[in-house]
């Protein structure tokens, strides 16, 4: 089954990303690509969402499974092609825009490399969301597009590690499985040999892998995870001082608070708080 819609070319384009096609091939063990040198324009990502199917970058054959993926800059070479046996289940997007190049290699998405996505529900619910744009209203709401398809390259550029860091064993999915407890416990004391026990590993062993899996230490979570609280009830519980907001969000010590939320945020708590208490009013 194949399901892909293709939107014209603007040619005064005002967004900064905008797609060209999008599409969703299921179990199609046809499907090849041959694409040569300076015969494709835009921008593409191809990923795995079941079955198996393989890539050649630079005259060498790779096989790519479920949550690996391909991005193909402007004028390469493509070449890529289903499994017979096991056909894959593939989405992918076209797009392209003037300033694309600097921002993906600014974040490390570089041409010729292939990804592995640490989770791909999202990804996957993020591009239905285009396709149904796409198929719904053609080209009538532009900037419903390009916010989608901008959307759904950025989720790829957060949740896309290098296919060859793929972890074996599972073992990254022990920390994504903790994440949604460790951020509704994160008010509370962070416990490091409890999350790691949870993830039945030592706690130094707990701490990389939740670095390779995630890209930041298990405490920069927490802290993350404690100033959106933070933000949240600074707004919303507007007769709580400033100390007892930082209190129940994990910060018993007013000053400390402070100070993380100026490094994240460049203003105080009570500058945020009157800041956008008067937006919200006006």
């Amino acid at each position: 089954m194949r399901r892909q819609f293709h939107m014209v070319t603007l040619s005064e384009n005002i967004y900064f990303i905008y797609p060209e096609s999008v599409g969703h091939y299921i179990s199609e063990p046809d499907h090849i690509v041959q694409r040569k040198p300076n015969q494709m324009a835009s921008y593409n990502i191809h990923v795995v969402e079941s079955g198996y199917g393989f890539v050649k970058l630079n005259g060498v054959e790779h096989i790519l499974g479920p949550g690996d993926a391909v991005i193909y800059y402007p004028q390469q070479e493509q070449i890529y092609y289903s499994s017979k046996d096991q056909p894959w289940n593939i989405r992918w997007i076209h797009f392209y825009g003037d300033k694309l190049k600097e921002y993906l290699l600014s974040n490390n998405m570089k041409p010729g490399q292939l990804w592995t996505l640490k989770q791909t529900e999202l990804w996957i619910k993020l591009h239905d969301e285009l396709m149904l744009e796409a198929e719904t209203n053609l080209m009538l709401n532009p900037t419903q597009l390009s916010a989608r398809t901008y959307a759904l390259v950025v989720n790829f550029i957060e949740q896309a590690i290098p296919l060859t860091e793929r972890k074996q064993g599972g073992t990254n999915k022990k920390i994504l499985d903790l994440l949604p407890d460790m951020q509704s416990s994160a008010t509370e004391p962070f416990l490091l040999e409890y999350w790691s026990s949870k993830a039945d590993v030592s706690p130094h062993y707990f701490c990389k892998l939740f670095k390779q899996t995630m890209s930041i230490t298990p405490m920069e979570f927490i802290t993350r995870c404690r100033l959106q609280i933070a933000k949240q009830w600074l707004l919303e519980r507007r007769d709580c001082s400033i100390g007892q907001i930082a209190n129940e969000s994990g910060y018993p010590s007013v000053s400390y608070f402070n100070k993380r939320f100026m490094e994240y945020e460049k203003i105080t708590p009570t500058t945020y708080r009157e800041f956008y208490a008067m937006t919200i009013e006006i």
